[in-house]
Parts: structure tokens; C-alpha cells; sequence
């Protein structure tokens, strides 16, 4: 808590400097909105995004953020155990893959643009990222590293929290219960007036589990605070916390006892944004940290260990970029990041905690810059985009991540968009110094991808027809071999994946409206988790006060981890519905039914997922 506490402390300086600079000329604020600094266009990204909104988010009644990104982005998978919580450690799950990439950090994931993993086992933590608060979420499928760095090497996923945009005061209140004797509640508020404003969530979950031994519990808690210092500068700090316990009974092959992780993660952030006509960026400085104390359990009948397992880590950071508009239809993005992270490993007696072993500390220093040029020629018919990262670590060295891209508008409300990008992810430290196969001369991972989308919108925008393919190349990827009779680490695998998304969303009438998309993976990898078909569908009706949404999922030939290779199919089919009752302060009753056909899967191999549950509850907001 001291290193946090120094590293706020240091930042105030810059904060204050940043203030006294921008309060020359002070003019009424009633329309600014403070948000944060992006670092180039996203409008102008070449490569495939896709946007999940609040009212999307919402009628999801998810609490978890994770369901929501497998019903909605395609070619995004997400591993489940059971039916609350992902937990950390061994027979977690969790894993995020987009277009077959993702296992060991691949995909980063951002709050607010702040980069969100554990810096001793490198990984994102899914119990982390909830649903309460977040305005929007943008997942980008393909490297993200030109502007991010490591672990965007296939993709990444920024949470965007909710900004206040009206004065006053404003709020809403969920409770929920179901299945499992599983509870949920969330409350969340937003006060602004003038050039201040401030939002606050909350959110308590839990559940028995599906299975015995698998009960679960999470608290979060975020706020965030907001100042227009003038029309053209504000400033703005956030803190997000998370504490949660899940318990793990193991597989059904290997039954376990007494196995659960504790676990509390927080994430700080203050940043100071400028935005003028031509110009616009900010200051940016982060802190990610997290402590997880777990016992690895006993199988029935046998000793309980007599240790338990601690880590602590963080990641920490500080990045200045800025986006110029040196002519017409021209963008110019540069900036520099700075990223610490690191952290200590260490076991406990049970009997005598104050007894230790197995201690290791380590920690890795890195810095990058990039530039960014984006360019529009004939009336923005074509947009031309390149640009390169050169990013050096104390671990390996030095690396360079280029980009290039165009968009082409051949009809008004048509785009083609064309890439070429590269991703890379740095070894995290478990790879590099801890256990047997560690190797601390490991080299980061890389691919590069090639893709080409397009995406048309009909009958005034009531219809979107989109579609892409993508090859994507593999190489230096760290496997694991048997040398001189030990294991160890090593950059001399490879992968090669290929494929298409197909995806449609129609307004067939003003309260009913249709989505759908088939992405479709081939790789010559054996990686589990990574769907070779993946179908959604969704139908929303919303006739008067109520609302009804049907959704389809359906999983063809995935590896999911059994140890002779066999192959799983399953389709979920869920129901959603809710009756929204005054207009002053409304009130929501929903009910949430998941896999109403009772189907009988499992995503990870000895885990079975339950059959079909429900979830109901009610909403208020003010």
C-alpha cells in the first residue's frame, strides 16, 4: 500500500502543473463532458472493432461482463467451470480468445485505456471486469500492440466507464436471485454540476455454486472523479476495487477438497486531457494491484497441504501521447509509455504463518514510443493509416510493431477496410524465472495478421450487413520441451490461423429488432477453447412496457481439454425479459432463464456446466 500510496503522491506535481496552466481563460461549461483521452481516431483504426453499448450491457441483467462478450463479438470466446466465478490459479478459467489467440495474455484488456493484468503470472483476471458502471466496451480483433504495447499481441478489450452528462443527481438500484441460492446486488450513481462531476457503483455477488465445493462471493467498488478545468482542459481521477473468493472442487475425473483463492485487486488512474480544435491527448498515470492467497487443495481423503500459496503484484505506468491535425482530413498520434510491473511469490506455514519459503521477487521495466499517421484523400473516400512502435524491455530487449491500413468508402454509408499489423507479448515473469521450465533469455511472441472487412448499412440504417476474413501468422511463441531431461521454456513454436465473420443486425420494426453472427476458425494449432464454428443470434421484441429478448449460441468442434482430443458441440439457447413499470422513477421487473433446453456441456473438460437456471429481480432508477 506505501508503493501506491508514493506513486499517487508523485503524480500530484504534474496534475497541479497541468491546472495552473489551463485556467487562463475560463468560459461557461454547461455542454463539456469529460472524458478520457483517446490516443488516435477509433473511427479511423483499420483493423475490425467492435462496439457493445450501455442499453446492450443492460439488457444482458449480466453482472459479469464476461457472457456479455461472448454473446456479442464474434470470434470472442470465453472459458467457463460452473456457473459463478473464474477464479485464479490451477482449474481456473476465464481465458478470452479472439480468432484462436488468446491463451498465456493475449488479449489485453483496459479500463478507461489502463492496462489490467497481473504482473507475476501476466494474466488478465476475469472475476475483476463486472458489468455495473461500464458505459461501453470496445474490442478490437486483431494486434492492438502499435498503441498498447505487449500483451495486445490478439486483440484488446477497453471498458469505458460511464460519464455523468447531466446536472444533477442520478442513479439506479438492482437486485437479483436465483439458481444456487445465488444473490446479486448493484447500485450505481452519477452527480454533476457545472465543470464537476463524479460517478460511484457498487456490486456485491453470490452463489453456492452449482456444484459442491464451487461457492463463490465478489464485492466491487469503483469511483471516479471529474473537473473541466476550461473548454479545452479537464482533469480526472478513478479507483476501482475488487475482492472476491471463489472455491474450486476440481474435475470430476480429480476431485478436490479445501482448493479456494482469495483474492483483491484495485486499479488507480489520474489523467489530464487536453482537447482544442486540432490538437488533442493527455497525461496519463496508472497503478494495477492485486495480492491472491490460495490453497491448492487435497484430493478426498488425503492430508491438506500444510502451506498455502501468496502472491502480490502490480503494474504500473505512465504514457503522454497527442493527436494533431497538421492539414485537412489528417491525423498525426504520437506518444510515449513508460510501464513498470513485477511482484513477489511466497508460501506460508498453516500452523505458524510467520514461517515463509519459496520467496522470489522480480520486476521488468519498459518504454516505447509510437507515431501514427492517418491520412483522407478525395473527400474521405480513401483513408490511408501507418505506423510503428519501437519498444524496448529490460527482459528482451528491444522490439518493433508496424501497422498499416486503408479504409475505402466506395458509397456513403459503405467501408473496406484493409490491414496489416503485428502483435506481440512479452514473457511474463513465471515464464521467465519461476518454477523448472522457467528461461529468463525468452524472447516475446509475435504474429502478424492480414485482414480485410466490410461493412454496408441499408434501408436508412435500419440494416448492417458485415463481413471479414483474416489470416494470421505465429511465430517465436514460447512451448514448453523436455531438454536434458527437464522442461523448459522456450521461443520455437508457431501457429498459423485463418478464417471468416460473417455478422447482420436489422431493425425489422421500431420495437423489434434481429442480430446475428458465424465466425468460422481454422487452425493448425491444438490449442483448446478456440471454437472452429461459433453461431449468435438474438431477437429482441419490446412491445409497450415490456421487453423480451431470445438468444442462440451454438459451439462446433472445440478442443476443450480432454486428453485423448476428442471434440465438443453444444448449443444454449437463453431467455430474457423484463416489465418496466412509472416514468418518474421507473421501476424494472426481469427474469433471466439460461439454457432453457437443459442441454448437458462441458466448456472445460471435467467441469460440467449446469443445466438450465434462472435469475430474477428488480431494478429502480432515480
Amino acid at each position: 500500500m506505501r508503493k501506491i500510496f508514493y506513486f499517487a503522491l508523485s503524480l500530484l506535481p504534474v496534475t497541479v502543473a497541468g491546472a495552473e496552466t489551463a485556467i487562463d481563460s475560463i468560459q461557461p461549461l454547461d455542454e463539456v463532458v469529460v472524458t478520457a483521452p483517446l490516443k488516435t481516431n477509433p473511427e479511423l483504426n483499420p483493423l475490425n472493432v467492435t462496439r457493445i453499448s450501455d442499453v446492450e450491457i443492460e439488457q444482458s441483467a449480466e453482472s459479469s461482463l464476461m457472457p456479455v462478450l461472448t454473446a456479442k463479438v464474434p470470434g470472442l470466446f470465453v472459458t467457463e467451470r460452473g456457473f459463478a466465478g473464474y477464479g485464479v490459479s490451477g482449474g481456473s478459467a476465464g481465458t478470452v480468445t479472439i480468432r484462436g489467440v488468446g491463451d498465456g495474455n493475449k488479449v489485453l484488456f483496459m479500463i478507461d485505456g489502463q492496462p489490467q493484468w497481473a504482473g507475476v503470472f501476466g494474466h488478465s483476471v476475469a472475476d475483476t471486469y463486472v458489468a455495473n458502471g461500464i458505459e461501453k466496451i470496445e474490442v478490437v480483433k486483431g494486434p492492438s500492440s502499435l498503441l498498447y504495447g505487449s500483451n495486445a499481441m490478439g486483440g484488446s478489450v477497453n471498458l469505458v466507464t460511464k460519464v455523468q452528462r447531466k446536472d444533477g443527481l442520478t442513479g439506479r438500484a438492482r437486485a437479483m436471485f436465483g439458481s444456487f441460492s445465488t444473490q446479486k446486488f448493484a447500485m450505481s450513481s452519477g452527480y454533476k454540476k457545472g465543470r464537476f462531476s463524479a460517478t460511484l457503483s457498487g456490486q456485491l455477488d453470490r452463489s453456492n455454486g452449482d456444484r459442491a465445493g464451487s461457492a463463490f462471493w465478489l464485492a466491487s467498488e469503483f469511483a471516479q472523479l471529474k473537473y473541466a478545468l476550461s473548454r479545452n482542459w479537464s482533469v480526472a481521477g478513478m479507483l476501482d476495487l475488487t475482492q472476491t473468493r471463489a472455491n474450486n472442487p476440481g474435475t470430476t475425473q480429480d476431485p478436490l477438497e479445501n482448493m479456494w483463492t482469495y483474492m483483491k485487486r484495485g486499479t488507480g488512474g489520474l489523467y489530464l486531457k487536453n482537447s482544442y480544435e486540432r490538437l488533442e491527448g493527455g497525461l496519463q498515470a496508472y497503478i494495477n494491484w492485486g495480492r491472491h492467497d490460495l490453497d491448492d487443495g487435497n484430493a478426498p481423503g488425503a492430508a491438506p497441504r500444510d502451506y498455502l500459496f501468496h502472491s502480490s503484484d502490480y503494474n504500473m505506468g505512465l504514457t503522454l501521447y497527442e493527436s494533431v491535425n497538421l492539414w485537412t482530413a489528417n491525423t498525426l498520434s504520437g506518444g510515449i509509455d513508460f510501464q513498470h510491473w513485477g511482484g513477489s511469490i511466497w508460501n506460508t506455514d498453516k500452523v505458524d504463518p510467520s514461517v515463509r519459503s519459496s520467496e522470489a521477487t522480480h520486476n521488468v521495466n519498459e518504454v516505447a514510443g509510437y507515431l501514427m499517421m492517418q491520412q483522407g484523400f478525395l473527400d474521405k473516400l480513401i483513408d490511408l493509416s501507418a505506423g510503428v512502435r519501437l519498444q524496448h524491455g529490460s527482459s528482451y530487449g528491444n522490439i518493433w510493431v508496424p501497422q498499416a491500413g486503408v479504409i475505402v468508402r466506395p458509397v456513403r454509408t459503405g467501408e473496406l477496410k484493409l490491414s496489416f499489423s503485428k502483435g506481440f507479448r512479452a514473457p511474463n515473469i513465471r515464464e521467465l524465472y519461476l518454477y523448472p521450465p522457467a528461461n529468463p533469455d525468452l524472447k516475446p511472441e509475435y504474429m502478424l495478421n492480414y485482414e480485410i472487412g466490410y461493412r454496408q448499412h441499408l434501408l436508412t440504417n435500419r440494416l448492417m450487413l458485415g463481413a471479414a476474413l483474416f489470416y494470421i501468422d505465429g511465430r517465436n511463441t514460447i512451448i514448453r520441451i523436455m531438454q536434458e531431461g527437464r522442461p523448459r521454456n522456450v521461443n520455437s513454436g508457431s501457429f498459423h490461423n485463418k478464417g471468416f465473420e460473417i455478422e447482420a443486425a436489422c431493425s425489422l420494426l421500431p420495437n423489434l429488432q434481429a442480430s446475428g453472427s458465424w465466425s468460422y476458425l481454422h487452425t493448425d494449432s491444438n490449442n483448446p477453447f478456440s471454437p472452429k464454428n461459433k453461431l449468435n443470434l438474438e431477437v429482441t421484441y419490446s412491445p409497450g412496457p415490456f421487453s423480451f429478448t431470445l438468444e442462440e449460441m451454438s459451439i462446433w468442434h472445440m478442443r476443450n481439454g480432454f486428453p485423448e482430443g476428442d471434440i465438443v458441440n453444444y448449443s444454449l439457447l437463453n431467455l430474457r425479459a423484463a416489465y418496466t413499470l412509472g416514468s418518474s422513477v421507473p421501476v424494472t421487473l426481469m427474469v433471466k432463464l439460461d439454457n432453457i433446453t437443459d442441454t448437458r456441456y462441458e466448456v472445460m473438460y471435467g467441469c460440467p456446466m449446469p443445466g438450465a437456471t434462472i435469475m430474477g429481480g428488480v431494478e429502480f432508477k432515480f
